[in-house]
């Protein structure tokens, strides 16, 4: 079956992202990978990228999950998915993707930019040490992976976003504006995960010309596949590990901000409720009344705001 053929066949209401045209940019696994595939339920043709291949692997380190293998979930979803190996700290792979996307496409109309692949330099450079206490070549590492890789894939996909009759351009982060008037433990984190939302606020300026939309979107405690390995759990028993962590116990699946994310992308009055905000998987799950695979609707950081730093009286199931 040729891709048009196939667009024509997931039309309708079940797919109301049927001919758009996405790029997630970091979808080997996590939040990456579900907001891929949901969009790819949805109907719509994605790329994905990543260093990590069937071939190679990127200093996370992990050969479980690769680009190829997320592309096919895309299509098995119903999309038509992409793979496409890309650093996005090489301006010349990124731009070699836009020419690409430009060639076979001609537009772009969402741009997920969920980069990021740090997640191994936290425990011994980061969480629990002063900012000078860091290595430097780390804390530079974490601002090149969380904003560098961002700024390089914005300026040069955005030329093509803005040919869309709606572009829609997401920047995917942890925690929101509000939760993150805290300091996150360390000021290379902090940076790293406060400037996407600043990131979104100012394209969001320049988008609104265009009718377009960005915003910045946070996942709560995410039980990515790095995540479950690190407490030694599977999805299917993720709950074993909230004796070691209880606060695992308001954790999310990645299809859960990936199921908010596809029905942020379906919804043609987005522009007026989001642009330029930051948000998180639970806000857009009561706005769009999606749910998580277990039929929970968790807010991670009403819980965390409330109960970890405010004091209240309340478990996590209060939150789900």
């Amino acid at each position: 079956m040729s891709n048009e053929d196939k667009t024509m066949q997931n039309t309708g209401p079940d797919h109301p992202l049927a001919g758009r045209i996405a790029l997630v940019a970091g979808a080997t696994r996590g939040a990456g990978r579900a907001q891929a595939v949901e969009l790819g339920r949805a109907g719509a043709t994605v790329y994905v990228t990543g260093r990590t291949t069937r071939t190679r692997a990127s200093e996370v380190g992990r050969t479980s999950e690769t680009i190829e293998e997320t592309a096919e979930f895309v299509t098995a979803a119903g999309g038509t998915g992409i793979a496409v190996p890309t650093d996005h700290l090489d301006e010349d792979q990124v731009r070699a993707l836009a020419r690409r996307i430009d060639g076979e496409q001609g537009r772009l109309d969402v741009l997920v930019n969920d980069l990021w692949g740090g997640e191994h330099l936290l425990t011994g450079s980061v969480f629990g040490r002063k900012s000078w206490e860091t290595p430097l070549a780390d804390g530079l590492r974490i601002l090149e992976l969380g904003v560098r890789s961002h700024v390089i894939t914005a300026a040069l996909l955005l030329p093509l976003l803005i040919r869309s009759d709606a572009p829609l351009h997401i920047e995917v982060t942890d925690g929101t504006a509000r939760y993150n008037r805290r300091y996150r433990e360390n000021m290379y984190y902090d940076l790293a995960k406060t400037a996407p939302i600043r990131l979104a606020f100012g394209l969001g300026q320049e988008l609104a010309e265009y009718g377009g939309t960005a915003v910045a979107v946070s996942p709560g405690f995410l039980r990515s596949e790095q995540m479950l390995a690190h407490f030694g759990v599977r999805e299917e028993n993720w709950r074993d590990a909230i004796a070691r962590e209880p606060a695992f116990a308001i954790a999310e699946s990645p299809q859960y901000l990936a199921r908010a994310v596809a029905a942020l992308a379906a919804d043609p009055g987005r522009a007026a409720r989001w642009n330029g905000k930051s948000t998180s998987s639970g806000e857009l799950a009561r706005a769009y009344g999606v749910c998580d695979v277990d039929g929970s609707r968790p807010d991670a950081w009403g819980y965390f705001e409330d109960v970890q730093h405010a004091g209240k009286e309340a478990s996590p199931e209060d939150y789900r």
